[in-house]
């Protein structure tokens, strides 16, 4: 729909109900799914290989894969049987069927994101919920199938709960 055809949001939606509305949507859990791929791919094929070679693009099955030198991409290629073995031990619901390996004409530095420590907690996220919210929260994501997302989902909900109750305050 184009915007000019849109009729103008006479309340801005609050992000939860946003996200209900995606993650209900069917299909919406095999998609994360398959793209989990790019969560794991440094631990699948490690530091070294990973600074050279991104996921690009899930398409039918085929993962492509970017890959910054020749001489990198015939080492994937003979690498590709137990990247995929890994992947489909990992994600076996991601019908990743084949990876596609593609040349990329500029190389693009990649460094592995690293969790950095927050020195010093921020006010809002001290703030403790009642159990009333939690099991609010519990409710929301309750749906949710994947542990993984389902607690990254509990943990920005709390963060969203506890910034709206100082936010009020």
């Amino acid at each position: 729909m184009a915007r000019s055809d849109r009729p103008p949001m006479k309340k801005a939606q609050q992000i939860s109900s946003l996200l209900k509305d995606i993650l209900g949507q069917p299909g919406f859990g095999e998609q994360i799914n398959r793209h989990q791929a790019w969560l794991i791919w440094d631990q699948l094929v490690g530091e070294q290989i990973a600074a050279r070679a991104r996921p690009l693009k899930l398409r039918k099955g085929t993962l492509e894969v970017q890959v910054d030198h020749p001489v990198w991409m015939q080492q994937l290629q003979m690498l590709k049987p137990a990247i995929l073995e890994k992947i489909n031990a990992q994600i076996p619901h991601a019908g990743i069927e084949e990876i596609y390996l593609r040349q990329t004409r500029q190389s693009q530095a990649y460094t592995p994101t690293k969790k950095k420590q927050v020195v010093e907690p921020l006010p809002w996220a001290q703030i403790e919920l009642t159990s009333i919210e939690k099991e609010a929260i519990e409710k929301e994501i309750s749906q949710i199938n994947n542990i993984d997302l389902k607690n990254e989902m509990r943990i920005f909900f709390t963060r969203q709960k506890q910034l709206d109750k100082e936010r009020n305050n």
